[in-house]
């Protein structure tokens, strides 16, 4: 199977959000039953007008900054920071002085009570919730693996 690339940003957005929203575009990278990965890029004073959905979404600012409203609460967000949108909570992003780009990775439905079949089992280690019903933050590392000697190449700096 072919690597598959999409390509996004400029000379690919178009204008995009709820009625009212203004100063934005984005470029949808990927939509399927399972949810939608989106770029999105907010002008200076470009707003997405408060809104609600019925799906989880995470708004993950990667340049700039700007603001974002998750239903009563205001905040002020930059790149690095992933913002969570709750289904069916009025949520809201916009910018004043700079500009922003934001990925967004918006889930179908509130939860994931409506996936079809089991997690697929792989080397990760499953998280278990806690006595409040929570999981607690995880630290990720890379599984570990046994070099093979034949394909180690020292002269490209890392192992094949």
């Amino acid at each position: 199977m072919p690597i598959e690339i999409r390509r996004f940003g400029v000379g690919y957005r178009r204008p995009e959000g709820p009625p009212g929203t203004h100063g934005l575009t984005g470029q949808v990278i990927h939509s399927d039953g399972r949810g939608i990965v989106a770029e999105l890029a907010f002008s200076r004073g470009g707003a997405i007008t408060p809104h609600d959905n019925p799906n989880t979404s995470w708004f993950c600012v990667i340049e700039g900054g700007g603001w974002v409203l998750v239903g009563d609460e205001r905040r002020r967000v930059t790149a690095g920071e992933a913002i969570l949108w709750p289904a069916d909570v009025v949520h809201a992003a916009w910018t004043d002085h700079l500009e922003m780009r934001a990925i967004v990775v918006e889930f179908a439905g509130a939860d994931d009570a409506a996936a079809l079949g089991p997690v697929v089992e792989g080397a990760a280690r499953r998280l278990e919730a806690g006595p409040s019903g929570t999981v607690a933050r995880g630290e990720g590392r890379l599984a570990e693996r046994a070099i093979d000697p034949v394909r180690l190449d020292r002269s490209g700096g890392e192992p094949l």
